[in-house]
């Protein structure tokens, strides 16, 4: 019997990392792509390391060439690879806000244009999107992130419609606090989101905390990606999966209270009250 195929993106570390293992150990052959091939060490035999930057055109053409050469389909493809840049708006340079958008909504979809032959090919591909409660509630400091990952929800939506017709399922993940590196590297963006004349700065520290806001008390990854793959497995898949401490109960938050008092609730956990009185 074949084995079933999945590609990862995002792997060096983190959920990537996880689920390529995990995938891996339950018989699926993987390519875990990674930016950096170099982080890709200590995997199995199951796992074949792609160098892969989901932002350049290149490397999907030859990543996609290199499955179709020996397998000839793609079971799974999940897009993982994302990257969030923290900071007001009205400051943040548009090469990172563009940045954001390749990364998180751009090159998802154009990997899945890239795949989707394989993906029919199988008989019943699937494709994970891994979004964010982010996409569904917004925060002070984070309206670039969250905007992208509410793209991709959308963008989610559409093609599980339109896929469905050539037996290629869509299901979008949206993740609440997860024990991953995300925390760290979006901190690191901040010097190049946060001017040191920020207008901001008087709540500097409240961006930093929006920052690393999904490493407090976050679900352990191996468990996250334990309910990823169940989610897989079953034989109806569901469209949409809230996954993670948060993720439900943000979600509940935005549906139920009013606009203006979210707002109010969100802009004083952030220090946006007391900005204002400072102005």
């Amino acid at each position: 019997m074949q084995s079933k195929v999945a590609l990862v993106t995002g792997c060096s570390s983190g959920i990537g990392r996880e689920l390529a293992l995990q995938l891996s150990q339950a018989g699926w052959h993987v390519y875990a792509g990674a930016r950096r091939p170099q982080t890709l060490t200590g995997l199995n035999e199951r796992i074949t390391p792609l160098e892969l930057d989901v932002n350049k055109p290149s490397h999907l053409r030859h990543g996609v060439s290199v499955i179709e050469k020996q397998f000839g389909k793609l079971d799974l493809l999940v897009n993982n690879a994302g990257y969030g840049a923290m900071g007001p708006l009205v400051e943040m340079p548009l090469e990172e806000v563009r940045r954001q958008f390749e990364t998180n909504v751009f090159a998802p979809l154009a990997l899945i244009q890239h795949c989707f032959p394989l993906l029919q090919a199988s008989g019943n591909g699937k494709v994970v999107n891994i979004g964010s409660v982010s996409g569904i509630l917004t925060t002070p400091f984070s309206g670039a992130y969250c905007a992208t990952k509410s793209a991709l929800h959308s963008l989610s939506d559409a093609l599980r419609m339109e896929l469905a017709p050539f037996n290629v399922d869509i299901i979008t993940i949206q993740p609440g606090a997860i024990e991953s590196e995300f925390g760290n590297n979006a901190a690191s963006t901040l010097a190049n989101t946060l001017p040191e004349d920020s207008l901001y700065n008087p709540v500097r520290s409240f961006i930093e905390k929006r920052a690393t806001a999904s490493q407090k008390n976050p679900t352990p990854t191996g468990d996250f990606v334990q309910e990823v793959i169940k989610a897989i497995n079953q034989k109806q898949p569901p469209a949409v999966q809230k996954i993670g401490n948060g993720s439900l109960t943000l979600s509940l938050l935005k549906r139920l209270l009013p606009d203006r008092l979210l707002d109010s609730i969100l802009s004083r956990s952030f220090g946006l009250k007391n900005l204002g009185k400072k102005l």
